[in-house]
């Protein structure tokens, strides 16, 4: 059965793999993100009760 055969499957998913990891990866690591994080102060909640007029 050819499937089982991992000769030629073997080296094409060891060579995608080297390509990702030493060409597309670093290429995607090196970009900045868009939105960076600010340092803004966070709000503090209104933990005033809510009174129901119907209680």
């Amino acid at each position: 059965m050819p499937q089982l055969n991992p000769t030629p499957w073997l080296l094409i998913m060891l060579t995608s793999w080297l390509i990702f990891t030493l060409i597309v990866q670093p290429k995607l690591l090196s970009l900045t993100p868009t939105n960076t994080p600010s340092n803004k102060p966070t709000m503090t909640a209104n933990t005033h009760p809510w009174h129901w007029p119907w209680t």
